[in-house]
């Protein structure tokens, strides 16, 4: 029993690992959507369809990285699946913003708040998972590890607790 306590350690340990990279390397991606959107829907626009696009093939891959996740300890899963969570409701702040661009000009404006409020309860999402998942880093012995997303203050939101990356590990 101990060896398959000290397997399913290891294991969760590189998936820690693993989890932390691929949320940094979201995070960067996904950070400049959700604070255009915002942006453009405080601004009362909508961006070009272009960039829409981008977005939208950009968020395709984003979710496509959690497709098939691995079996990990429960602490673990449950930053993943908060993680995986967040990328899919800016998913669908971003599909919202492409209905508004593709709709009518009356109600543009409201159908933009309405993408602004979904890309919002992603980043609050988001931060929750992020919170757990410097929590299982902590635990694994690596320290704070902090992927919160960089848009700015989101109310609702968790934010990084002010430790140094690596402490605590």
């Amino acid at each position: 029993m101990a060896k398959m306590r000290q397997a399913d350690a290891e294991r969760d340990a590189q998936q820690i690992v693993e989890l932390t990279e691929m949320a940094h390397r979201t995070g960067e991606e996904l950070a400049p959507i959700i604070r255009a959107v915002r942006q453009d829907a405080e601004a009362g626009r909508v961006p070009e369809r272009a960039q829409v696009d981008k977005w939208q093939q950009t968020m395709r891959r984003l979710i496509a990285q959690f497709a098939d996740p691995p079996s990990g300890m429960t602490a673990t899963n449950v930053a993943r699946g908060g993680l995986r969570s967040a990328v899919d409701q800016a998913a669908v702040a971003v599909d919202s913003v492409a209905l508004a661009l593709a709709g009518p000009t009356t109600g543009r404006a409201e159908r933009m708040q309405l993408a602004a409020r979904q890309a919002t309860l992603a980043v609050t999402t988001w931060s929750v998972a992020a919170t757990q998942l410097d929590q299982v880093n902590i635990d694994a012995g690596q320290g704070h590890q902090h992927v919160h997303l960089d848009v700015g203050e989101v109310e609702g939101a968790l934010g990084p607790d002010g430790s140094a990356e690596g402490a605590g590990g």
